[in-house]
């Protein structure tokens, strides 16, 4: 026995069970935020029963169940539910029953033993709305202008046929009130900016002023005259698409009247086939990560998120990797060894080890209000109180990132340069070379892939950091990407979006947490993705440049 644990055999084993382990937990978290974020846009069924407590009137429940639990008879009652005396253990089911505008509330806990037995009529019908979340009910009737056009069977086929064209409309409104209205503001805006520059001159005449500033009243009058047309377009639009609507039949039997314009999506989940089901979750799919949130970000989706985060990282990557590989060259290649160059190194290690939240009270103090500052008081001062750098922005949150992962690229950039035999440096310095040919042309391509393993574990952590970004840019919703058609096209003074913190806000801000649920999953699993894309590129580089200087120096 010993002789075995003498060996090293034992310690082999349990270096791979901790492997294994390790790998079986990473995969089985990825395996729950998979499940319980994509299963969210596979259409579920609805529900029919019939509730009663201690004998009084049954009323008609119609919902979605969202899920079930087993608990005692004893701990419900403390709840303050009613049990039957003769029952030890209860079954509740979570009902999504929607129409939080009519009810209050779109989540309710039933208890399984007061319940009849679950109906699924082929007519309930889900309404995902663009406010108070989702209407679950039956279609009562189509109407245009008031009037009521059809019913039954017929409402549905012609409902469903003008909700198409409704939401091509909506489409349209929103591309004009983002796109061109929001270009045409843009514009004004910045000719209010050039007047009040003029006003701020004190170098030019009352003639010279006068007359630029006739300049620019002509050319806002023509921004003027566009919006006023853009603003009239929008108009007739919305006037056209509120003649439609319909009314519903809520659970309780109250009738509602819904407006087209406030659809998105029509669905009627029990009298859907398998192919419909998956055409279904594609598009939902797809409206999540390429739609924008609404209702406090628990509907809608997330491209904004998106953006911001993957904008965010490559901001970083630019700013961090040449940062710190130079950093790195310096301090190995040229700096002279000694107490001064190690208490560097030391500074650098503990670096790495600062809380991320100290990074952001930094880029608060100094990039924010002392850099921001400093740029709009001296390039400006037009704009002047509001600010334009001098707030939380893309381009502080990015540097503050870049000096949170500097350490890593440092060090991984160091390591790399020493792992390069002496012997090269001089075979290429007695052929004559000099010490810059020798770095720029032999040293640093050969360290190449330990500067990509810098920046992979670089994008891996800035990819995830939510605490600094709370300080330097980040927002709860962002009504414009940081990029658009409007000079200069990248703006990066704008405040931005992040997965991060949109998982956080959902998570724990929500003012409707089990709406919210199942999209932190889905938001995660997102993050996860990007990441490993991310990194899986960057690895791709690593080696295709491992390959290419090994192959080289053969």
């Amino acid at each position: 026995m010993n002789n075995w644990f003498k060996s090293g055999t034992p310690w082999i084993w349990l270096n791979a069970g901790a492997v294994t382990v390790s790998l079986i937990m990473v995969v089985g978290l990825l395996l729950m935020i998979a499940v319980n974020g994509l299963g969210h846009f596979w259409p579920k069924a609805v529900a029919e029963f019939d509730y009663a407590v201690s004998g009084d009137e049954p009323e008609r429940v119609l919902g979605e169940l969202s899920r079930s639990e087993t608990m005692t008879a004893a701990a419900m009652r403390d709840a303050g539910y009613e049990v039957p005396e003769d029952q030890e253990i209860v079954t509740r089911h979570l009902i999504k029953r929607g129409n939080r505008d009519a009810t209050g509330r779109d989540f309710v806990w039933y208890i399984g033993e007061n319940a009849s037995e679950f109906r699924y009529p082929r007519e309930a019908m889900v309404l995902e709305r663009l406010t108070w979340g989702d209407l679950i009910g039956y279609l009562k009737d189509y109407r245009e202008d008031g009037e009521v056009v059809a019913e039954g069977a017929d409402a549905r086929a012609a409902f469903e046929s003008q909700l198409e064209e409704t939401r091509t409309s909506v489409r349209e409104i929103q591309r004009i009130e983002r796109f061109e209205i929001g270009a045409v503001n843009h514009e004004i805006e910045q000719i209010r900016l050039q007047r009040r520059a003029l006003e701020l001159n004190p170098q030019l005449s009352d003639e010279e002023r006068a007359e630029q500033e006739a300049l620019l009243d002509d050319r806002r009058a023509e921004f003027q005259s566009q919006y006023d047309e853009l603003e009239q377009r929008r108009n007739e639009l919305r006037r056209e698409i509120r003649r439609y609507g319909i009314t519903a039949e809520l659970m309780d039997g109250r009738t509602q009247e819904v407006l087209l314009a406030d659809i998105v999506r029509a669905t009627w989940p029990n009298d859907m086939g398998l192919g419909a089901k998956l055409s279904h979750y594609g598009s939902t799919f797809w409206d999540f990560v390429s739609g924008f949130p609404r209702e406090a970000n628990t509907e809608g989706g997330i491209l904004p998120a998106i953006f911001g985060t993957v904008l965010m990282v490559i901001l970083m990557s630019i700013v961090v990797t040449p940062f710190g590989v130079m950093a790195a060259i310096y301090l190995r290649e040229y700096a002279k060894q000694g107490p001064l160059v190690r208490t560097i190194r030391i500074s650098v290690n503990n670096l790495a080890g600062v809380p991320s939240i100290v990074f952001g009270v930094f880029g608060l103090g100094f990039f924010v209000y002392f850099l921001g500052g400093s740029i709009d008081r001296t390039f400006y001062p037009e704009a002047l109180p509001a600010p334009t750098f001098g707030s939380p922005a893309i381009i502080w949150a990015s540097l503050t990132l870049a000096l949170l992962t500097l350490p890593v690229v440092i060090v991984s950039t160091e390591e790399g340069l020493s792992r390069i035999p002496s012997t090269i440096r001089q075979g290429s310095l007695a052929l004559g070379a000099t010490k810059a040919e020798t770095l720029w042309r032999i040293v640093v391509p050969l360290a190449a892939p330990a500067m990509m393993t810098g920046l992979i574990l670089a994008v891996a952590r800035a990819a995830g950091e939510v605490a600094p970004l709370m300080l330097v840019g980040v927002v709860k919703l962002a009504p414009n990407l940081p990029i658009d058609g409007s000079f200069p096209f990248l703006h990066l003074d704008r405040a931005f979006m992040h997965l991060g913190f949109h998982i956080y806000d959902v998570g724990f801000q929500s003012p409707n947490v089990e709406a919210g649920r199942p999209l932190v999953y889905a938001t995660a699993l997102i993050l996860v993705l990007l990441i490993i894309i991310l990194n899986v590129t960057a690895i791709s580089i690593r080696n295709y440049l491992r390959e290419k200087y090994k192959s080289e120096s053969d």
